[in-house]
């Protein structure tokens, strides 16, 4: 008898019980994967096709329970089969919330994890009208918009508009600070979407040479310049049927521009070195960190090419406009950078996300996932207030309405500083960039 078509992946730090549950499985015709730890189930789920996830929940340094939850972001139509030796009412709620089908308790029989392995398929089946649907490939490695995370407002506009395009090849314009996730909107539209299983292609044109970029986008033909052995493909090729990704576009030359829109327009392209034009049938999504239109202004950027980018645009808001998404985003980089560094979870204190939830962040998301990665890496188990920054733990805010003479705002902040510090004064005299002498005359 041949193997059935499912793949499951168990994860479990016990080799005996890994082997156990591998044996049954290959003795029902399932082929499985084996993971030790959550780091090794997260490369797997990556880069395999897996069907069912089977986890212990109970883990050295590791939650299984986080890692339900993390597949039923990450992975929304994988079915999860929780198992452990320790069971509770209160355990078996917290598989139910945290996205798990079902719970084994361990010693189970041979016959137990093989019904419960079947009604994991069975409800599964159920949810996707009997489709397997590419549960894990690439282009279901997200939740539903992706990972964008976020419940603010601000994001919500943009999920949105995601919704309203994301089943059609309309071109679209993504806006927004450097740092704010751009191309993770790209994405979203593309793979959430009725085309997510055709190619999405990604190009950064402020990362290609100015004299390469017309080439790279649209292919050369052969002897079309020094070193151009052979018809080359370019990105507009490659993403045929459907998604080309155009970051930093106000990049682009005017003479790529010009290409670009005839490409929009006439839906075919030219080879560099060839008057014969290709068919091309895809959606091009840009983005932009600059304002696009003042570029229009100063003859920068078409006009003409810029009407025809924005048949829909996307703004994405700012970290500071979205402070309420911060704890999400900081508990997706602990997981993330945890599992990396640690392979184990990493927790952070409340007064460290209050913290986290004052600054005004100018590098966006970046910049948040750049501290939290810093943060797991300084940390033992847990990140204090003292694994930040110095210039997040010394930001100090004033009201706007505080409006005081300017020695009486020095002497606030001095003070605050001071207090910040523990009355470490050679700290104090770094952070307010002033010697020590300094700060004694300031202070007396």
């Amino acid at each position: 008898m041949g193997f059935n078509k499912e793949n499951v992946l168990i994860v479990d730090d016990d080799v005996n019980i890994l082997e156990l549950i591998h044996r049954h499985l290959q003795s029902f015709n399932y082929h499985s994967y084996k993971a030790v730890s959550v780091k090794e189930a997260l490369t797997i789920l990556k880069d395999s096709k897996i069907d069912l996830l089977i986890t212990d929940l109970k883990m050295p340094d590791v939650d299984g329970l986080q890692l339900v939850k993390y597949v039923s972001e990450h992975y929304p139509r994988l079915p999860k089969l929780v198992v452990t030796g320790y069971p509770s009412v209160n355990d078996a709620l917290s598989v139910i919330k945290s996205g798990a089908l079902d719970y084994l308790v361990k010693p189970f029989t041979k016959e137990e994890l093989r019904e419960a392995v079947i009604k994991s398929f069975s409800h599964n089946s159920a949810n996707n009208e009997g489709s397997r649907n590419s549960l894990t490939s690439n282009n279901n490695s997200f939740g539903d918009y992706g990972e964008l995370i976020g419940e603010s407002q601000a994001i919500k506009k943009v999920t949105d508009i995601i919704d309203r395009v994301k089943d059609n090849k309309a071109t679209v314009l993504i806006q927004g600070e450097s740092g704010t996730g751009k191309e993770l909107v790209a994405r979203s539209v593309h793979y959430t979407g009725k085309f997510s299983r055709a190619p999405f292609i990604a190009v950064n044109c402020g990362a290609i040479p100015e004299s390469l970029l017309e080439a790279e986008l649209f292919g050369y033909a052969k002897g079309a310049f020094t070193g151009a052995n052979e018809n080359r493909n370019g990105f507009f090729q490659a993403a045929d049927k459907g998604t080309l990704f155009l970051d930093e576009i106000g990049n682009a030359s005017l003479a790529v521009q010009s290409k670009l829109l005839r490409a929009l327009q006439e839906k075919e392209v030219a080879k560099v070195g060839s008057q014969k034009t290709e068919k091309i049938d895809i959606r091009v999504i840009a983005a932009t960190n600059s304002n696009l239109y003042s570029q229009v202004q100063k003859k920068l950027f078409r006009e003409d090419l810029y009407y025809r980018l924005t048949v829909v645009e996307i703004n994405v808001p700012s970290l500071r406009e979205r402070k309420e998404d911060i704890p999400l985003l900081v508990d997706k980089f602990l997981f993330k950078y945890g599992v990396e560094y640690k392979d184990r979870l990493v927790t952070i204190v409340p007064e460290a996300v209050a913290l986290l939830e004052r600054y005004p962040w100018p590098g966006n998301i970046r910049e948040l996932e750049n501290v939290i990665q810093r943060a797991v890496i300084m940390c033992d188990k847990r990140i204090e207030i003292a694994n930040l920054p110095d210039n997040l733990k010394y930001k100090i805010d004033f009201p706007e309405d505080d409006l005081l003479p300017l020695r009486e705002v020095e002497k606030k902040y001095i003070l605050k500083v001071l207090e910040a510090t523990g009355q470490n004064k050679s700290k104090a005299a770094e952070i307010l960039q002033i010697d020590r002498k300094t700060l004694r005359q300031k202070i007396h």
